[in-house]
């Protein structure tokens, strides 16, 4: 029988994951008996911390019931309390619970945009802002950022350019995922007052606000004077506790109309993971000081053997990254999906071979991104060092095919 029922339009043009797209080949290899080493997605290998396992671990209550649509109460309360040693001061109202970032980004994008609406990205840019873009029917204009001027963003008369009459909002992530850059106080200060003077939102993805290894973490958007009224912030326990299968993040706000209309949405959802959120009440009230300069510690020597071990390989460039734990390389190949997808099918060193994010994935401009990929250093020294001399031999058998 032939059906005539399609999906949508906007369910067709929506963009397949570069990080999680070619897993069915990861899959294939290790059906094969071969180890695969992913550093194609951020998933840290850094234990979770105990407190948080066992507040999953030791729930007692007879019935996991459906909690306030805006979250726990005392996870807002954990929330601003860590908020505030961050020097981010805040009202429990100001603080909305969600379902990890992602769910916090798609309701951002929902509260300041209507279908046909621009969001302007520097580029390259984490993959499912296009995603998300792409559900809600927003287009994204990119900014395009250059490695060689270390992907800073435009400046103000560019961003003019792009900007159109039915710009919205700008998105930005500080620390960066893919390019780990950070944005300094002084360029952010420059773009919320651009964003001000263009009257639009500015959303601050600050996921890795810990992950900085030039210096101290970068200013929050939400302190941003005087422009209170356009920022939105989004958050996530996923990176900075090694969580990421708990899936509880928070969107923040200290425009009213925001919050109002982000709960309408949370509302309609009933309710972010209450597990989750007990979780992240342990890791922001058990968890040290002691515990962030450890994970920062811990990922200046990956970034730094990545890069020392990229740097040996002929034909290899990158930027040296000062925040999250990505960065994006430039391979001697024309196509590095081609070149990702061999190295799952058809190539193994030892029976390893390693798994990386395609680049072109991280752009909203067609055609950049072809011959760099993102690798992500979230494995421990010795894997990531085995990682490094499986990649480079990887290249030496593909340039020779």
């Amino acid at each position: 029988m032939t059906y005539r029922v399609k999906v949508s339009e906007r369910g067709s043009g929506a963009p397949s994951s570069p990080i999680r797209k070619l897993v069915p080949l990861a899959d294939g290899a290790k059906s094969k008996g071969r180890h695969v080493y992913h550093l194609n997605i951020g998933q840290p290998d850094i234990p979770t911390p105990e407190p948080m396992l066992h507040a999953a671990q030791e729930y007692k209550g007879p019935v996991l019931s459906y909690g306030p649509s805006g979250g726990l109460p005392e996870f807002i309360n954990a929330l601003a309390g860590y908020y505030e040693s961050c020097a981010i001061s805040l009202r429990k109202n100001q603080i909305l619970a969600t379902t990890a970032a992602s769910e916090a980004l798609l309701f951002a994008l929902a509260a300041v945009t209507d279908p046909g609406d621009q969001v302007l990205i520097p580029d390259p840019l984490y993959a499912n802002y296009l995603g998300f873009a792409s559900i809600l029917g927003v287009t994204v204009t990119p900014a395009v950022c250059s490695p060689e001027d270390g992907y800073k963003i435009p400046p103000p008369e560019i961003l003019d350019k792009l900007c159109g009459p039915r710009c919205k909002a700008m998105l930005l992530c500080n620390p960066g995922n893919p390019t780990g850059r950070v944005t300094s106080s002084d360029e952010l200060r420059a773009i919320g007052d651009w964003a001000k003077a263009r009257n639009i939102f500015l959303i601050g993805d600050e996921c890795y606000r810990e992950f900085c290894y030039e210096g101290s973490a970068p200013p929050s958007v939400l302190n941003l004077e005087g422009c209170e009224d356009l920022t939105i912030m989004t958050d996530s326990i996923s990176k900075r506790f090694s969580a990421c299968g708990a899936r509880v993040g928070c969107l923040v706000s200290r425009n009213e109309e925001v919050m109002a209309t982000v709960m309408k949405f949370a509302q309609a959802r009933l309710c972010p993971p209450t597990l989750g959120q007990l979780m992240g009440i342990k890791a922001f009230t058990e968890t040290p000081p002691s515990y962030y300069q450890k994970i920062i510690d811990t990922y200046r020597e990956r970034r730094d053997l990545l890069c020392e071990k990229l740097s040996e390989m002929p034909g290899v460039s990158y930027r040296k990254p000062e925040g999250a734990f990505y960065i994006m390389a430039t391979l001697p190949v024309s196509d590095s999906e081609d070149f990702t997808r061999w190295m799952l099918t058809d190539f193994h060193l030892n029976n390893k071979t390693v798994m990386v994010a395609p680049g072109a994935g991280f752009y909203a401009t067609k055609g950049l991104g072809a011959k760099e990929v993102r690798i992500a250093y979230v494995l421990e020294l010795v894997h990531l060092e085995t990682a490094m001399k499986v990649l480079a031999a990887g290249l030496r058998a593909f340039s020779d095919r």
